[in-house]
């Protein structure tokens, strides 16, 4: 029995498309974990309500010209989370693991930011990390705790130690953050730098950080964006992005070298719907995104 029969079982299906494990390209996972949550909670809801939304939005994306209905999915269901951190991490990254070694490409769906770690230990230390989060996350501990939703970025660079790590859309952090930042090589792109750069500049900023590794993970805090247009996450931050540039900047780094990705912290009881249409319509357009690439179109 391999873990991903273990740990994991069958939910609605993300964008109502399903293809047997053994065809599919594109592996849908959710994580329904919340444990370490300090503000709102609520995330575990995160994943249902992405997946009952994806199935009530169109699937042709116009930025990439796929329909995501072309593209091979399947929805593998929700990792079974514990009730201790360490054992759900552990849990996620073998199930992930399982997943790359069967050469598909992992997409999970928080759940708290937290995840991410477990991800990425899976993945490794040849990748660079590609964040879109307001927050730094990289204080060492908080509250008493060495790994949650507000340290995991500490915790990738101290034990994974991937080839880079770049934030994108940072708008909240303290001072113990910022100087582990600078000390240790983090870099990140301020919401200000990147409305006072365009699109177009900071998008040229991200590739040349980027330029000499070959794998990316990509991992998406929904309070990158404007609490305006997606009320529903765990850790609002005002000053955020809008859905258009965020779209605009996210569309032109995505690309073949993206082998895995996450989106998090959509907490669907404070809207109506409409984060987690938003969290939606955006996996929708980076696996469109990816396949492009791989398509060479």
């Amino acid at each position: 029995m391999s873990y991903r029969e273990l740990f994991v079982s069958q939910s609605p299906v993300f964008s109502g498309c399903q293809r047997t494990f053994e065809e599919a390209d594109y592996m849908i996972l959710g994580v329904p974990f919340d444990f370490t949550s300090t503000f709102r909670t609520g995330s575990r809801f995160g994943p249902l309500a992405i997946r009952e939304a994806s199935q009530n939005i169109e699937t042709c994306s116009f930025r990439s010209n796929i329909d995501v209905e072309d593209l091979r999915i399947h929805d593998l269901g929700d990792l079974h989370v514990a009730g201790e951190t360490g054992e759900t991490l552990k849990r996620l990254e073998l199930t992930v693991k399982d997943i790359l070694d069967a050469r598909k490409t992992p997409i999970i769906i928080g759940g708290e930011h937290t995840i991410t770690l477990g991800i990425v230990r899976a993945i490794g230390r040849n990748t660079a990390v590609l964040v879109f989060d307001a927050h730094l996350d990289l204080r060492n501990e908080y509250l008493g705790q060495k790994v949650s939703h507000t340290t995991f970025m500490r915790r990738i660079c101290e034990q994974v130690r991937p080839e880079k790590i770049l934030e994108v859309g940072t708008r909240a952090a303290c001072k113990e953050e910022i100087g582990y930042a600078k000390k240790s090589n983090v870099q990140f792109f301020t919401t200000q730098q990147i409305r006072k750069d365009g699109v177009e500049e900071t998008v040229k900023k991200i590739n040349k950080v980027l330029a000499d590794v070959r794998k990316v993970y990509l991992t998406i805090d929904m309070d990158v964006l404007d609490p305006a247009f997606v009320p529903a996450v765990q850790n609002p931050e005002p000053d955020g992005l809008c859905m258009r540039t965020f779209l605009d900047v996210l569309c032109e780094v995505c690309g073949n070298r993206v082998v895995a990705f996450d989106v998090v912290e959509v907490a669907p009881h404070y809207d109506a719907g409409i984060t987690a249409i938003h969290a939606a319509k955006i996996i929708f357009e980076v696996m469109c995104q990816i396949e492009k690439a791989r398509r060479n179109l």
